[in-house]
């Protein structure tokens, strides 16, 4: 209980200090715990699956966020992509999890290390000079865009989405 109110006396006040960078490490962490859950969820044999032939499978789009989530950070870091490869060179449930958990984990201090004056910093992404928040807003639409995509894969299998859970 102490740590709980600990916790939200802390959040409060970096909500106050930096309330534009809380919003996004708020959008980012919800992103990252329900992605991370549907890798978890999804059975191994339906990381093959694809809806259609023409669209990714669950695997590859898991490969994809994480390939995804490290270009985005290292972006906004103003850092050199780590360029792993995940959606084309893996494609077991274990390895695309452990992808998914690194990719994160790349992104992590990256995140929590900004607030809102550096993250008003320009810095070059996809050619554009852009802020540093900016470059991540941007990973959090494609995160949540790709989890729209999981969302439906986890559907048609029968599966509750961790977004769903409980309701």
């Amino acid at each position: 209980m102490r740590l709980t109110i600990l916790a939200s006396l802390f959040s409060i006040t970096a909500l106050a200090q930096n309330p534009l960078t809380a919003d996004i490490k708020g959008n980012y962490d919800t992103a990252k715990t329900n992605l991370i859950k549907a890798a978890e969820k999804m059975p191994e044999e339906h990381y093959s699956f694809k809806p259609t032939p023409e669209v990714r499978s669950f695997g590859q789009l898991i490969g994809h966020v994480a390939d995804a989530t490290m270009a985005f950070c290292a972006g906004a870091a103003g850092e050199k992509n780590p360029a792993r490869g995940f959606e084309k060179s893996k494609s077991s449930k274990a390895d695309l999890v452990a992808a998914i958990k690194e990719g994160f984990a790349f992104c992590d201090p990256i995140v929590n290390g900004m607030n809102d004056a550096k993250g008003a910093e320009m810095t070059k992404f996809f050619g554009r000079d852009r802020t540093r928040l900016g470059v991540l807003s941007f990973n959090n639409m494609h995160n949540y865009e790709h989890y729209g995509n999981i969302v439906t894969y986890m559907r048609i299998k029968g599966l509750v989405p961790p977004s769903s859970e409980g309701r």
